[in-house]
């Protein structure tokens, strides 16, 4: 698989995203929402970085159980229950984010909801990716 990072000089400057990705490769992986669920399924974490942490982490167990690996994810969605928090937190994610699946950003999008499924859940990420 191979992609490209699209960021035109015209749009302010990504910071932690790219604005698009173009990815070609032979198979398109759709990943399912993951929340900070721990393998019994109970939500680990009392902290919005804490479940980031775990939710991105399920997310690229998920992408590497396929064969796949961070570069190849071309989109992330980000769903928070709380906008403010999760801007205040913005530089810890990032980090937890490059710790996890590196600098090549793949298209984002953080989007606040009234809830998750779990009440105790304070943030889920669901994407794609495409794969060799």
């Amino acid at each position: 698989m191979t992609t490209e990072r699209v960021n035109p000089p015209e749009l302010s400057p990504p910071t932690g995203f790219s604005h698009a990705v173009v990815a070609t490769g032979s198979r398109v992986l759709f990943l399912a929402g993951q929340t900070a669920l721990d393998g019994e399924g109970k939500v680990v974490g009392d902290t919005l970085p804490e479940q980031f942490a775990r939710a991105l982490s399920n997310l690229l167990t998920a992408l590497r159980a396929a064969g796949g690996s961070p570069a190849d994810l071309a989109r992330v969605t980000v769903y928070a229950t709380d906008i403010a928090a999760y801007r205040a937190h913005a530089p810890e994610l990032g980090r937890i984010w490059r710790q996890s699946a590196g600098r090549d950003y793949p298209a984002m999008a953080v989007v606040q909801v009234v809830r998750l499924w779990d009440e105790r859940a304070l943030v889920e990420l669901d994407g794609f990716a495409v794969l060799a």
